[in-house]
């Protein structure tokens, strides 16, 4: 007879719903800005990080503007290819949308280094000539934000939301901040050091699956 080794016993189908109760009973009454509940909950269950329940800083009305956004069929715009292909494209192509990356197209390879800057910067470039609704989700370079920052100061883009959590050491602290001194450009913020594409990814979905219940 095997050993019983204390595991808790969940069916595979409920192990989702398992994690998000407990995600739910740990944080208690730590208090979350009503209405992005779901992002935070989500986050912590992509990287069992309850820090994110204290550094997700959202701009006023973010959380609408980009469900109206993506319910008009906007186009979510991602710095890595780790970050595009962990987005529900399912999901956001039932509302008419798609996700870009460009980080790997011939023409931002070139621009980057026919004008000194990093692909990613070059990338956000690219996407600014989308004519369309654009959320941008980045998760590792910080340079792609302080691009970001620049073509919104020179009135060249208008984002209906910028996610803003590249993860690292180099300018991450301060690229971020700097997408918070957009007062007029809606944002979500991971402050600090943490993020990643998984984190941008996982924000997408939660506003996605929050589209969804609110379609039932």
């Amino acid at each position: 007879m095997m050993e019983h080794i204390g595991l808790e016993q969940v069916l595979p189908t409920e192990i989702e719903a398992r994690s998000f109760e407990i995600i739910t009973e740990e944080l208690g009454s730590t208090p979350l800005v009503p209405g992005t509940e779901p992002i935070v909950k989500r986050c912590i269950h992509t990287s069992a990080d309850f820090d994110y329940a204290h550094s997700l800083v959202f701009s006023d009305g973010v959380v609408e503007r980009a469900l109206a956004a993506l319910r008009q069929g906007a186009a979510i715009v991602t710095d890595t290819e780790m970050g595009r292909a962990g987005i529900n494209k399912k999901r956001l192509a039932d509302y008419g949308g798609e996700v870009h990356c460009f980080m790997a197209d011939e023409d931002v390879a070139l621009a980057a280094e026919r004008n000194g800057t990093t692909r990613a910067a070059a990338s956000m470039d690219k996407a600014a000539a989308l004519e369309k609704k654009v959320i941008f989700a980045v998760g590792n370079a910080p340079t792609a934000l302080v691009r970001i920052y620049e073509l919104v100061r020179e009135g060249v883009l208008n984002p209906e939301a910028v996610i803003a959590v590249p993860v690292g050491f180099v300018n991450v602290v301060r690229a971020k901040e700097l997408i918070l001194e957009l007062k007029e450009t809606p944002s979500i913020v991971a402050k600090g050091r943490k993020g990643g594409s998984n984190i941008a990814a996982c924000i997408c979905n939660a506003l996605l699956y929050m589209l969804g219940e609110r379609r039932q």
